[in-house]
């Protein structure tokens, strides 16, 4: 069974990724929230399919335009869901334009807090915040951690392994050395795969991705650690299950 632990589908054709997942044998989808209308959908598709997971949080920069009483009340809708959710995500903090530097790393915080309340894993996104998210993680002794589509340098990446977290390899691997880096450099008892569908397709910009398309990550950490791909989906699956149970 391959697992697909981080994506985004709460839009329309769901029922054909689905099927379509279930041809490539694609077992668990892990469909991650990312505001509050799409962790309201999340929940629904994963009533209504057995393959989805529900992951709820706020995306950071999604988080920004909303008020603190905002995001009290939806993370108080997430706790009184915590039968139904896996793990906190998409949250961390997002550098690219360098905006609101405290309040991002304040919303951070209060869901490593729900995290750790809820015992479940939180799934960080880091852009051009990969340092600053790691040291709030150590600093708050986050242990169930999924460092989602990590670009940080090398140095960051051991320090990752190190902590005893794991990485995520997204699909648009093949034409990523940094991934592929990854790959390497990480003990294989901590990758996971995820596609991030809608985006990060095999092929690159200009095609949307689905949960089927994660065979792809796993066929290319079987390639770089030269193992047989049934060996690889049984260790993912078993990293899976020690992160998530």
């Amino acid at each position: 069974m391959y697992i697909d632990t981080h994506c985004h589908i709460y839009g329309e054709k769901v029922d054909e990724f689905v099927e379509r997942a279930r041809a490539a044998r694609v077992g668990i989808i892990v469909n991650s929230g990312a505001n509050v209308r799409a962790n309201r959908k999340i929940l629904k598709l994963a009533r209504r399919y057995p393959e989805f997971r529900a992951t709820m949080g706020l995306y950071p920069t999604d988080a920004l335009v909303m008020t603190d009483e905002k995001i009290k009340k939806e993370i108080k809708f997430i706790r009184e869901n915590r039968e139904e959710v896996i793990a906190i995500c998409e949250v961390g903090m997002d550098f690219v334009e360098r905006i609101e530097v405290e309040r991002q790393e304040q919303i951070f915080r209060a869901f490593i807090s729900l995290a750790q309340e809820l015992d479940i894993p939180v799934i960080v996104h880091s852009r051009k915040a990969e340092k600053e998210c790691i040291e709030i993680l150590e600093d708050m002794k986050m242990k169930k951690v999924q460092m989602h589509c990590f670009s940080g340098r090398s140095s960051l990446v051991e320090r990752i392994i190190n902590n005893g977290w794991y990485l995520s390899i997204p699909t648009c691997v093949p034409r990523s050395t940094h991934f592929q880096h990854v790959i390497s450099k990480t003990p294989i008892s901590q990758l996971l795969c995820e596609t991030d569908s809608p985006f990060m397709h095999p092929l690159g910009a200009g095609y949307k991705n689905e949960p089927a398309n994660v065979v792809v990550s796993y066929e290319k950490i079987a390639e770089i650690k030269k193992m047989p791909l049934e060996e690889v989906e049984k260790k993912i699956e078993k990293n899976f299950n020690g992160l998530f149970d």
